[in-house]
């Protein structure tokens, strides 16, 4: 028992020996730094700076016809021949549409007869006046007579005034027999053709359309009344118009017309501008894309839209600082247009903002300029262009 105690001591001491030995003969490896510092986030930079900037309000329009009409009859009948090609340019006064006229011959014929027989009354009544007035003063008839006379001459004219009356309604309804351009523009496609029925203010006969000059319907944003309202009354107002999908085309037209009430389901308000389209390259109901200058900012803080960066609280961006390090300002944009943005408050001329390489920065991280870019690269405004008024 004594033997084994003893081995076991033995033993545990032999185990502490090697320890302690093979711990003072491993090499201690140096302490490393407790931190090391983060690289430089490389970045691309501009330069705020001052300048012009027109803003400009752009939405989407549609064109209407400057003045357009369905033409009805105004009477029952059948057509007799249809005188306009689809897609025919017409004048004022030209012959579309005629209605078989032999009803109405017939009526405009028996009106005239008619007048003739109450004129030819109203002669013998007359006659009868002064035969009369000439036995009377003989002493032949009485006054009563003569007064009958007299009556049956006035109940003759007024016969003669409504038969004249006839007459010409029979005439009008003869000449609604020729339907007419009201107006010069471009007729539609064919509605009725030879033997069709029209009824009296419902048949469609044709669709004609004054497109030259064209309005431009579209809507902008009730809070921009103001500022529009202010520029209508500093003098005619300009608006460019341009097809969708090209840019480099533009028709200029005039703003003519604001509705008297705001939308409420929209929060918009109705306006209007008038094109001459002298070549017709716009037709009713074309979407168009609309433009119109409502002002012009001086003086204003002009930066790259690439530095603008989005937020839960709106929009800000990186400046960096003297020493290389970056800080984030919330900024106000008033503008945008044709990659640049004018900014509100927020940063200072001469302010160096990050346009690339956000997302790899924090608050109070160091950035290095990448190469290529000995500085900040000027945010310098081309010349005047209209600017988008930015959404708020």
């Amino acid at each position: 028992m004594k033997n084994s105690r003893s081995l076991i001591l033995a033993t545990a001491i032999a185990a502490l020996a090697g320890g302690g030995y093979w711990y003072s003969n491993t090499p201690k490896t140096p302490t490393s730094p407790a931190a090391k510092t983060a690289a430089p986030v490389p970045v691309t930079v501009a330069t705020a700076e001052t300048g012009e900037m027109p803003i400009l309000l752009n939405t989407v329009g549609r064109a209407e016809a400057y003045e357009g009409v369905t033409l009805k009859s105004r009477i029952d009948g059948q057509v007799l021949a249809v005188a306009y090609t689809e897609g025919q340019q017409v004048k004022q006064g030209d012959v579309l549409v005629r209605l078989d006229p032999a009803d109405f011959n017939a009526r405009a014929m028996q009106a005239e007869a008619v007048l003739a027989r109450d004129q030819a009354q109203l002669a013998k009544t007359q006659a009868d006046i002064e035969r009369y007035v000439a036995l009377k003063a003989r002493g032949f008839v009485s006054e009563e007579k003569v007064n009958e006379v007299r009556t049956a001459a006035a109940a003759a004219a007024a016969s003669v005034q409504a038969a004249k009356a006839g007459l010409e309604l029979a005439r009008l309804q003869l000449s609604y027999t020729t339907i007419r351009a009201p107006f010069s523009g471009m007729v539609g496609a064919r509605l009725v053709f030879p033997g069709s029925a029209v009824k009296i203010n419902d048949t469609a006969l044709a669709v004609v359309n004054r497109v030259s000059p064209l309005y431009v319907t579209f809507s902008i944003p009730e809070k921009q009344l103001p500022r529009l309202r202010a520029a209508m009354q500093r003098g005619p107002m300009k608006v460019q118009v341009r097809l969708p999908g090209n840019k480099e085309q533009a028709l200029e037209g005039v703003a003519k017309f604001i509705d008297n009430a705001v939308d409420a389901t929209t929060g918009t308000i109705l306006m209007k501008a008038v094109l001459d389209n002298k070549d017709g390259k716009l037709t009713p109901g074309q979407f168009l894309n609309v433009g119109m200058t409502l002002d012009k900012l001086s003086d204003t803080l002009l930066i790259p839209n690439e530095a603008v960066q989005q937020g839960a609280e709106g929009n800000f961006l990186y400046v960096v600082k003297p020493d290389n390090s970056v800080e984030v300002r919330k900024i106000e944009v008033i503008s945008t247009h044709q990659g640049r943005s004018a900014i509100g408050q927020g940063i200072n001329a001469g302010d160096i903002v990050v346009t690339d390489g956000q997302l790899r920065l924090t608050p109070g991280a160091q950035v290095k300029v990448k190469q290529g870019q000995a500085g900040a690269t000027p945010a310098t405004p081309a010349a005047s262009q209209p600017a988008a008024a930015a959404p708020r």
